[in-house]
Order: structure tokens, then C-alpha cells, then sequence
């Protein structure tokens, strides 16, 4: 069985986790800190970053979005549509959803790994003002939820969770048809509810 080296509170982790279990496919959930950089997580990828998805015959494949393409060619296209265009629109979803989530991480790591003096606020607005956009965009015209869901909705939902998690109160302001996606999303998928990060 692959086991996925991973975080519970990563959005990128979470994502992943979620398709796995969309999917039928059965991984070995390894949990991680990345902070004390385990010999198991830099031999299966020199960058030190989660998740990763280590295969039984040893190769590693890391970045959510090549774990994702992975499975969905073994579950032959169980998180991604045949048709060209809803494909795109899938894979569009889920690289803007990835992109908040890469500004939302970079404000974490921002106030986490400086001393409070040399937080740079610029740094932190500019990151934010991405983050309002793209979530306004959204907000606009939420994804539709269909029985069959795409690995693009799994990864919006990974980051509303990850975005509740650590700028809760702050982002759902104005956003009030982003949040019933996400409790639409909870309620139509229960066994992916626990996979949202925490």
C-alpha cells in the first residue's frame, strides 16, 4: 500500500487526502512534522516538503498536484473529467485554490519564523490582497457541486478549511455564499469532512 507522508493541518496534505479517499484509493497515512525534518520525509523528497506519496516499489512522488495526476490515472479519472474543456475548468479551479493556499502559507510562515520586529506588514498586505481577490472571485460565482465533484473542488475545499483554520472571522466577511459552499461541500461528502485541515 502507498504511504502519504503528510500534515493535518496542510491544505495541499489535505487535498490529497481527500482525492485518495474520493478516488477508492487505500494509502497509509503517515503523519509528519516538517519543522524536525525526519529522514524519512528527506529521503523521499530533498525538499523536506508534504505531502509525499511513496509507492510500494520505493519511488516518491511529491507536489500535491503530481500525487493528484497520480491517482487519478490509477483510479482512471475518478478526480478529473474526459472532456477537455470541464477538465481545464477542474484544473483551473484547483491551481487558484493551490495559489491562495501558497499566499495564505507564506503570511504563516511570515509571522511564524520572524521575530515580531522584522515582520514585514507590506509583505503580509500584498499577500492578503491576492488571497481577497481570487476568494471574491470565487464568491461571485461559487463551483457547482455535483454528485460526481473534481479534484479542483476537493482543493477549494482543502483551502477554505486551511483558510478557517489560521485567518478564521477574517476571510468569510462578505463571503457568505463561499461559506454555504463549504458547508454544502460538508454535507453532501461527510466521509471527506474529517480530511479538511485541523
Amino acid at each position: 500500500m502507498p504511504r502519504l507522508l503528510y500534515a493535518s493541518t496542510s491544505p495541499y496534505s489535505s487535498k490529497v487526502r481527500m482525492a485518495a479517499l474520493y478516488a477508492g484509493i487505500a494509502v497509509d497515512l503517515v503523519p509528519i512534522k516538517t519543522e524536525d525534518k525526519p529522514a524519512e520525509l528527506i529521503d523521499a523528497n530533498p525538499l523536506g516538503k508534504i505531502p509525499v506519496l511513496v509507492l510500494d516499489d520505493g519511488r516518491s512522488v511529491h507536489d500535491s498536484r503530481a500525487i493528484i495526476q497520480h491517482l487519478n490515472r490509477m483510479s482512471k479519472n475518478a478526480l478529473f473529467p474526459r472532456n477537455p474543456d470541464k477538465r481545464l475548468e477542474a484544473e483551473v479551479l484547483e491551481a487558484l485554490a493551490d495559489g491562495i493556499c501558497d499566499c495564505a502559507l507564506s503570511m504563516v510562515y511570515e509571522r511564524r519564523t520572524r521575530p515580531e520586529d522584522m515582520v514585514y506588514q507590506p509583505w503580509l498586505d500584498r499577500q492578503w490582497a491576492k488571497i481577497t481577490s481570487a476568494l471574491d472571485l470565487l464568491n461571485a460565482n461559487p463551483p457547482k457541486l455535483p454528485k460526481k465533484i473534481t479534484a479542483g473542488q476537493l482543493a477549494l475545499r482543502a483551502c477554505l478549511g486551511y483558510l478557517s483554520l489560521r485567518f478564521a472571522g477574517k476571510w468569510e466577511k462578505g463571503r457568505s455564499r463561499l461559506v454555504r459552499w463549504a458547508a454544502r461541500f460538508d454535507e453532501k461528502f461527510p466521509e471527506l469532512k474529517p480530511c479538511v485541515p485541523a
